[in-house]
């Protein structure tokens, strides 16, 4: 597989993302530590942004001094514009999971676990999947063909998508699991098994679990195909994806009480998505440049966000006449 990534960076790489999990789960994760308050997960929201804003700048200096300018601003665009991409289709993976806490009804201070291990298991998931793609694209170049017709129909699929889908208890691995295992009737604090009179049990935690992990499969096979419309080396796919991973944890706390007012986004990502499929389809017909990707994902979701706050403030305006 060719890339840009070279042993330094790939080094580099792999030190600040150890560096920033000893962060999350030392400090953010440690006991006492239940939940974040708004304020605490908007800094380390901010935090996250800029770290990776900073490790983008130290990668374009990295590569004006090796292989010139032009490549820096390139790749340095690439990796800002997979990054934003999968910030974005991260939050609706957020909201997922917010509905799974609540149907399995959760309490906050016992969400610190799951999303611990949800976010650990997404980082082992998604390297996983994305090494396994770049080899497909490398060894069979049309598979690129496949994933636009895959973005295609699913942003089409999220746009006309219904409320109301079937509940998690109903899914066919919860019933498997329910049926297969031996388990509480209720929470155990934050223990997936406990023990009692000699037998194991799960929890209903453990179930909750093996949702949030199958949900960032689920979008994994969304996101992933979508950053090869921007790029195929997998230094730029991976560390892009990592790093809008490595801040999922703060993203939900920050969400966790608002999520009902952005009811528009979906429809943004949507956009976004038919966006990618279609640009991956005409890639031998027209190859858009990166530049004009980036601005066209930022124009669909600020756009997005603009009419949410519309929608927001005249159901707000209607909610005080009543």
């Amino acid at each position: 597989m060719h890339t840009i990534g070279t042993p330094l960076l790939w080094g580099s790489f792999a030190v600040v993302v150890l560096i920033m999990l000893a962060i999350d789960l030392l400090l953010q994760g440690r006991r006492g530590a239940h939940t974040m308050s708004l304020r605490q997960a908007a800094i380390w929201s901010l935090v996250w942004i800029t770290l990776s804003l900073l490790f983008s700048a130290a990668f374009w200096w990295y590569l004006d001094g090796s292989l010139g300018r032009a490549t820096a601003n390139t790749q340095t665009l690439a990796f800002l514009t997979g990054y934003i991409l999968e910030k974005a289709l991260a939050v609706d993976n957020v909201f997922v999971w917010l509905m799974l806490f609540s149907y399995f009804s959760v309490p906050a201070n016992l969400q610190r676990r799951v999303l611990i291990y949800g976010v650990l298991g997404a980082i082992v998931l998604r390297t996983l999947m994305i090494f396994a793609g770049s080899w497909l694209v490398t060894q069979f170049s049309w598979i690129l063909y496949l994933f636009g017709a895959f973005l295609l129909f699913t942003g089409i699929k999220m746009a006309l998508a219904k409320e109301g889908h079937q509940s998690p208890g109903d899914k066919p691995v919860v019933r498997w699991l329910r049926r297969h295992l031996r388990m509480t009737d209720r929470l155990e604090g934050e223990k997936f098994f406990v023990r009692k009179n000699g037998l194991l049990f799960a929890t209903p935690l453990l179930l909750v679990l093996v949702m949030v992990e199958l949900s960032d499969v689920i979008f994994a096979v969304d996101s992933i195909p979508a950053i090869f419309a921007v790029t195929t080396d997998p230094f730029i796919v991976l560390t892009s994806n990592l790093f809008a991973i490595l801040g999922l944890r703060a993203m939900y706390f920050l969400l966790a009480n608002v999520a009902e007012r952005f009811s528009m986004l979906k429809y943004g990502l949507a956009i976004v998505l038919i966006f990618i499929g279609f640009k991956m389809l005409i890639i031998d017909i027209w190859h858009i440049p990166v530049s004009i990707s980036l601005s066209v994902i930022g124009a669909i979701l600020t756009l997005t966000l603009l009419i949410n706050a519309w929608v927001n403030h005249r159901n707000d305006r209607r909610s005080q006449r009543k």
